[in-house]
């Protein structure tokens, strides 16, 4: 039995129907399920039960004998978020007990980390154990996770296998519900579809033209697929990077997004709202290394073949994966 915390969730979901699609369906699956806006990711699932998120300890003493894997990838994403005491409640204490009953009952654990941890990117983008004491995330959500990370890496009581995957910036179907935090592909669809054209933010700095502020962009099915590798091959334990290990423009994505509806590009720059100016990442690219050592064989998605398979496939009829 797998247990999928965050199961509603964007990348949670997905997992699951990745799982599915593999003939896996003794899914556990974990998470506020009284929200209507997120019912569609799951309801279509195989799975075995739906847990309440708020109740998920005691069930898990109670039928720990038959859990085989836990993914946990619930947690407060708001990267907007500044109540330190929900990302301490959600993402530090939350995770911290479900390593306790994973160390405790002998359960291999995958959980959610972020790239959001590296902060402007002055100590690179390595996942290795030195670099993560160092880095100085931009908000408190990065700040929740890296301290999580440093958290696991000191622990002497660990699960008899753990991941921590620090995802970047990850898009796909089954994030209709994110709002704000949806991926700049999502937004830029609903804009062309209602203005006709995209906006982006301009650069404040002069080492980057207007939209070429670069990113790792990957594919949320890539994802789904590298966490069914680790629960299947188990490598060496640890925190790895899940990203493509190419940084990609805003504009090539706003480029590779009309190019899916078949229009011309119209491409509008804005400034970067004042809140989140200072905490703007103008780069990020996953070094991969790690997770090429630990023998992953996958393909990562181009950012074109994504766009176009997210957007027609999904999107334009807002489908779920």
């Amino acid at each position: 039995m797998i247990v999928i915390t965050g199961a509603a969730g964007f990348i949670g979901s997905v997992v699951a129907g990745k799982l599915n699609g593999k003939g896996i369906s003794k899914l556990v699956l974990v998470d506020d399920f009284s929200r209507k806006d997120k019912e569609s990711n799951f309801i279509s699932k195989q799975y075995h039960q739906l847990v309440d998120r708020n109740v998920f300890f005691a069930w898990f003493n109670e039928h720990a004998s038959h859990i085989n894997y836990v993914v946990h990838l619930g947690a407060r994403t708001d990267t907007t978020e500044f109540n330190r005491d929900i990302l301490d409640e959600l993402n530090l204490e939350y995770t911290k007990s479900v390593w306790r009953l994973c160390t405790q009952f002998k359960i291999p654990l995958i959980y959610a980390s972020s790239a959001a941890t590296y902060g402007l990117g002055e100590f690179g983008y390595s996942e290795n154990e030195t670099n993560i004491f160092k880095l100085k995330p931009l908000n408190p959500y990065g700040e929740s996770k890296n301290e999580f990370d440093k958290w696991a890496l000191k622990e002497t009581s660990q699960p008899p296998f753990w991941a921590g995957l620090k995802f970047f910036n990850v898009y796909g179907p089954n994030e209709y519900h994110k709002a704000r935090m949806a991926s700049v592909i999502f937004h830029s669809f609903h804009q062309i579809k209602n203005t006709g054209k995209v906006k982006l933010f301009k650069s404040h700095r002069p080492d980057f033209e207007d939209g070429k502020q670069l990113r790792d962009f990957v594919y949320v099915k890539d994802v789904a697929d590298v966490i069914a590798f680790l629960i299947a091959n188990k490598p060496d334990s640890g925190i790895y990077n899940l990203g493509t290990g190419q940084a990609r423009s805003f504009y090539d994505l706003a480029k590779a997004t009309f190019t899916a509806l078949n229009l011309k590009p119209s491409i509008e720059f804005i400034d970067t709202p004042l809140d989140i100016r200072d905490k703007y990442q103008y780069f990020t690219e996953a070094d991969m290394t790690k997770l090429r050592s630990a023998g992953y064989p996958g393909i990562f998605t181009t950012l074109e073949d994504g766009v176009k398979d997210y957007v027609t496939n999904y999107l334009v009829e807002k489908k779920y994966f």
